[in-house]
Order: C-alpha cells, then structure tokens, then sequence
C-alpha cells in the first residue's frame, strides 16, 4: 500500500527543505512547492492526503488558498504559519483548516497533527459505512436513540450539551472554533456567546470526563475553541 501523499505549500526554502527531509524520513511521499496557485494546481492534479500550507505566500494569501480548496476539496489542511495572533487561527480554521500549527514547531509535533488528520480520515471511511453510532474510548453515542453512554452508564444530557457533544464526535481530531460552535448551536440567537458555550462545555465535561480538570476527550484551545481527541479503546 503507498504511504501518503503530502503537498507542502511553503515559500521559505529552508522551511520547504526541512518538512520535506521530516516527511523523507517517514517514508512519506511528498510534493513541495512555493505559492500558491502553484498548490492549488498540485491538489487539483496530484490528490495529495495532506495539505501543510503556509499563509505567508509570495502570490495569493493562504487563506485565499483554503477559501478555494474548500470550494471543490475535502483534502485536510494543517496550517504552518508564523503568524501567531489567534484571530489568525481562528481566521484559518473558520475558512476550512483542519489544524494550525506556529513556527517555530518540533519534528514530533508536526509529525503528530499529520497522523491525527490521517486517522481522522481514515475514522471517515468507517464511518461512512456505519453512521449510526460513534465510539471513542469508553464514550459511546447512538445517533438513532440520541442517546450517549460513558462505561455502558447513560448520561443524562441536556439538549445543548447532546448537540455539542455530536458536533465534536462528528468532527474527531479537528478544532472546532468558539465561532463554528456557536453558530451550529444557536444561530443567530441572541444566546450565541463565547460565554455560554463555556459553561455548556464545562457542564459537559463534568458529565463524560473522569476528572474535568484534566480531559480526555475534549481539549481546549485558548482564544480559538474546543477539540475531540481520539481516546483508545480500553482493553
């Protein structure tokens, strides 16, 4: 079986070169290229399993890149980008990225996200075959009876907290932004406030999570919004 194929979108040559060596080392196959109307030229043709793009390009922005991609493409998209401020995530994440990493990164951390997109991927085909019940580690929800379970014992969940909770299992691995969240929950609504999805989330975790202080299957992302972290089957 081939390993996947990952397009790299940078412009910076050392930044190319260094992702590209990561990428050689691990087997993957790989394209590199340096703007972006090159990268969207590389995804329409090559199909790659990733996209890591960076949104300082010398001849669109890379967001212009996401907005495009996500038109006709569901290829995942993890930014790698120095632009730091979290609007700039949130921007990113709300125009289709599936992950956004800061320069400078580590090795481990980039090759991390990679295979979280990866499984997450993969996770789709199974789902796409049996859609009516997600498991992640000792959490279970039935989509049909709409309800969910924690070590086989039912939770009692509020119809906010139901809806969340799908909305982060249907999104496995991807940030889901306090903007996506709220808009998905409340509309237009004058309730559709960071505020009140913070203490929906925490009435949540209260209920799935063994110790809420320290989650394991949703994470937050500070300034940016929530993800649901693939937790092993316990054996």
């Amino acid at each position: 079986m081939n390993k996947p194929l990952i397009l790299v979108v940078d412009d910076d040559k050392a930044i190319r070169s260094l992702i590209t060596t990561i990428l050689e080392a691990q087997e993957y196959r790989f394209h590199a290229v340096s703007n972006g109307m090159q990268g969207l030229l590389e995804v329409a043709s090559q199909k790659p399993d990733v996209l890591l793009l960076d949104l300082g390009l010398p001849d669109i922005d890379g967001i212009e890149v996401i907005q495009k991609v996500r038109s006709w493409s569901n290829v995942p998209i993890i930014v790698i980008s120095s632009r730091s401020e979290d609007k700039d995530k949130i921007l990113a994440l709300d125009s289709g990225a599936d992950d956004y990493l800061t320069k400078p990164f580590s090795v481990d951390e980039l090759l991390a996200r990679i295979r979280v997109v990866l499984r997450r991927e993969n996770c789709k085909v199974y789902s796409n075959l049996e859609q009516t019940e997600f498991i992640n580690g000792e959490l279970r929800i039935n989509y049909v009876s709409g309800c969910a379970y924690v070590k086989e014992r039912e939770l009692h969940l509020t119809p906010i907290e139901y809806k969340l909770l799908v909305l982060l299992s249907k999104n496995v691995g991807k940030v889901m932004t306090h903007t996506y969240l709220t808009r998905e929950i409340w509309g237009n609504s004058w309730e559709s406030d960071v505020a009140s999805l913070r203490v929906f989330m925490a009435t949540l975790r209260k209920k799935i999570e063994e110790n809420p202080q320290n989650p394991q299957y949703i994470q937050t992302h500070v300034g940016v919004g929530y993800r649901m972290i693939r937790v092993p089957i316990s054996k």
